[in-house]
């Protein structure tokens, strides 16, 4: 994927695959609280780009004074990709491109996809290969290994609270991919 300045994205000639990381954690939801916290920025962050669109809760989004949005596993790591872009001084209008282009795939491959930048553009790179022929050609500067990201708020949802979607239990420490919770789910259902 290439995303420029004019909020255009172009995916690459690389097939899809489904990723198999995130297996129980479309049961889970986090609030705002916990996907600030595992992602690394502010309500304020969270809240902003919510409201802009930028990423949206795909669990549940805020009706009004008195309800929380309910951000699922990969709406963190999603979230996560954006606080390490800005922080590396990639625009914000940049970073919606590249999160519009991630929407419209579905968030398929998260796991298994480098993000490279070189602060003007971000382009997906699928393979070693790729991301040796963008640095080749000298448009990458840095690049955000989008697995690292997602083990990395895997671990930190893991010690934080999440909800069942359906019921509305709060689950404490869960991890999408911990056995125990699964089990825990499996006997409540």
């Amino acid at each position: 994927m290439r995303s420029s300045g004019d909020g255009t994205a172009a995916s690459g000639p690389y097939p899809l695959h489904s990723s198999t990381a995130d297996l129980g954690a479309d049961t889970v939801g986090y609030r705002g609280p916990t996907a600030c916290a595992a992602a690394g920025i502010t309500y304020r962050q969270l809240d902003y780009w919510a409201r802009t669109g930028l990423v949206e809760p795909s669990v549940r989004p805020a009706y009004g004074s008195g309800t929380q949005r309910l951000y699922s596993f990969r709406d963190v790591v999603v979230l996560k990709i954006v606080k390490r872009f800005l922080d590396t001084g990639v625009a914000l209008q940049n970073i919606r491109a590249a999160v519009q282009h991630l929407r419209a795939r579905g968030f398929q491959d998260l796991d298994r996809m480098t993000l490279m930048s070189d602060g003007a553009t971000v382009h997906e790179c699928s393979s070693p290969d790729e991301v040796v022929s963008l640095l080749q050609g000298g448009q990458g500067v840095f690049g955000i290994a989008v697995g690292v990201v997602w083990r990395d708020v895997e671990a930190a949802l893991s010690q934080l609270h999440g909800e069942r979607i359906d019921t509305g239990e709060t689950l404490v420490g869960n991890n999408p991919a911990d056995e125990l919770a699964r089990r825990r789910r499996d006997r409540a259902v």
